[in-house]
């Protein structure tokens, strides 16, 4: 049985969100076993429901969101040091787009 501590938005999901902050040395009951989170997370933050591979997509409410860039153990905080977004521009305007908009 999974921690009621922590929801999941979709059975496609590979990540659980807190329903509320745990504390640093808490330990919480996944689909593949207990796992102790080594820093304060609040609610709303991601933990992995299981591991997930460098270069795997990121699902979260059923949808991509995201893909790791290292490998994220179960129950692992699931955020920007090590997901890439799939939906924040990485491009750079340069002088000579900006001139076009203009």
């Amino acid at each position: 049985m999974t921690d009621p501590r922590l929801l999941l938005l979709s059975p496609d999901d590979n990540v659980f969100v807190l329903r509320g902050a745990i504390a640093a040395g808490e330990t919480v009951t996944l689909e593949t076993g207990e796992a102790t989170l080594p820093d304060r997370l609040g609610m709303g933050h991601k933990i992995a429901r299981r591991a997930i591979a460098a270069g795997e997509t990121i699902v979260k409410y059923g949808a991509p969101i995201g893909t790791a860039t290292a490998h994220i153990e179960p129950g692992a905080h699931v955020h920007v040091h090590n997901v890439k977004s799939n939906h924040t521009p990485t491009y750079v305007l340069t002088e000579t787009s900006q001139e076009v908009s203009r």
